[in-house]
Order: structure tokens, then C-alpha cells, then sequence
């Protein structure tokens, strides 16, 4: 398993593209406790935007949890992301009033606008695309959060217009 992957006799490499100091704060404040390592991996990713391999190794070496068990976690839990994301995270919503409602045919516009799939970032790491279970919004099915926006009763066309006016907006400012 290439993640969490230790060099030279269990030691964490120290020439580190990420700032680890970023993350003392919270190793201090759960030192010691027991059953502390997804709040500490919740923060990491909150830090850092993601979890990346390094940063994940720092936490096992630390907390002295295994870094296989640490990676467990991680990719058991769908909120951590082992990958960065675009600066703009579309959350569809396919619950059943969603999915019900059209959810498939959104998550069509957004790939023809965007040329993205599930799971996905767009070149410019601009957009990443998820699925969720659920949003919430039952009401303003078919729904889809974009950065914590809530965006309901979409339709094919309304779904492409939002994505293109965030677009317009970011080469205005670039």
C-alpha cells in the first residue's frame, strides 16, 4: 500500500512540502486521548484542504496510531478526501425526492458543462464534482450545494447557467 509509507526505520521524512506546524496545535490539544483521531484528521483536513500522504503519516507518527489504521479511517469516513478539490465543491443532491425529481439529468448538465464526472476536478481546478446522499432540501428538489450555497428546484439549463455565471465571475477577477 503506497499510502503512509515510512522511510528509513519508521522515520517520517523531514524535508516536508507541507507546513506540519500547521497541524501542532491540534496534535497538543489531543495528546493523549483516547479515540481523538478523526477530530485530529477533520482539522488536518480543515488546515490543508485534504489529506495528503505526508500529512497523514505526521498524524500516525504523532499520535502513535498505525499508519494502515489511520488510512483506515480516512477512507472509511466519505467526508475525508485524500485528494485536493477545485475551489468551487458541487455537492448533487440523489436522495429520493432528487433523484426523483430529475438529479440524473443535473448530473449530466454539470458534465457537459464542465466535462467532469463524479469524483472529479476540472483541469483548471476550478470545479470538483461529487454525488451525496442527501441534502437536506427535499423541498427544492432537485437540489446541489456549491460551497455551502444551496442552489434548488434546478432544471438541465438552470444547472449549466449557475456553473457559467461562477465562470464569468472568476475571469473577471483573474
Amino acid at each position: 500500500m503506497q499510502c503512509c509509507k515510512e522511510k528509513n526505520n519508521n522515520e517520517v521524512s523531514n524535508n516536508s512540502t507541507f507546513d506540519l506546524d500547521k497541524l501542532k496545535p491540534t496534535l497538543e490539544k489531543y495528546k493523549g486521548t483516547r479515540g481523538s483521531l478523526i477530530s485530529i484528521l477533520q482539522k488536518a483536513q480543515d488546515i490543508y484542504g485534504y489529506l495528503p500522504v505526508e500529512v497523514l503519516n505526521h498524524i500516525a507518527k504523532e499520535t502513535g496510531v498505525k499508519p494502515a489504521k489511520v488510512h483506515g479511517v480516512v477512507t472509511f469516513y466519505t467526508q475525508f478526501r485524500l485528494n485536493p478539490v477545485g475551489k468551487y465543491l458541487i455537492m448533487l443532491c440523489q436522495g429520493t425526492a432528487c433523484h426523483v425529481n430529475g438529479s440524473k439529468a443535473i448530473e449530466e448538465a454539470i458534465y457537459e458543462e464542465l466535462g467532469i464526472h463524479e469524483g472529479e476536478t476540472t483541469e483548471d481546478n476550478l470545479f470538483t464534482f461529487n454525488n451525496v446522499a442527501c441534502l437536506g432540501c427535499c423541498s427544492l428538489s432537485p437540489v446541489m450545494m456549491i460551497n455551502g450555497e444551496t442552489y434548488g428546484k434546478l432544471t438541465p439549463q438552470k444547472a449549466k447557467d449557475i456553473l457559467r455565471e461562477i465562470k464569468k465571475n472568476e475571469s473577471k477577477e483573474a
